[in-house]
C-alpha cells in the first residue's frame, strides 16, 4: 500500500467542491501586519469563483454541504456556479482580531470554497 501526505490546508477535494483551509495563511498575514486589532475582511479577487467561510472543521461537513448544493442546483444544470453564488450570498467574510490573532472559536477555521471542482 502506498501512502501520500495530504497538506493540512486541503480540507476536501470532492467532485464539485474543493475546500482549502486558509486559517494559518490568514493568521500569518495578520501577525505580519501593522494592525494590532480590528476586523479582517477576507474577500476573493474579482473574477475568482470562490467563497470564504468560517466554520468548524469536522469530518463529513463538506460531503454534506456538497450533497446539499447538488440537491439545490443539480451538477448538470447550466450556469450552476452562478446560481449557487446567488444562493450562497457574499463571497467574503469578516473576522475580528485582537493582539494580531484571529478571534475564532476553538474549532473554527477559515475556508476557501471553490465550486469549480
Amino acid at each position: 500500500m502506498t501512502s501520500i501526505e495530504i497538506p493540512y490546508s486541503i480540507a476536501a477535494a470532492l467532485p464539485s467542491l474543493s475546500v482549502l483551509d486558509i486559517t494559518n495563511d490568514v493568521q500569518r498575514a495578520l501577525a505580519a501586519s501593522e494592525y494590532e486589532s480590528g476586523v479582517a475582511l477576507l474577500s476573493p479577487r474579482e473574477g475568482e469563483r470562490v467563497f470564504v467561510r468560517v466554520n468548524e472543521r469536522e469530518s463529513g461537513i463538506f460531503e454534506d454541504f456538497e450533497s446539499l448544493l447538488a440537491r439545490l442546483v443539480p451538477c448538470d444544470q447550466a450556469e450552476r456556479e452562478t446560481l449557487l453564488a446567488l444562493l450562497l450570498g457574499p463571497r467574503g467574510d469578516q473576522i475580528p482580531f485582537s493582539s494580531r490573532r484571529l478571534q475564532l472559536g476553538e474549532w473554527q477555521r477559515v475556508f476557501l470554497l471553490s465550486l469549480d471542482g
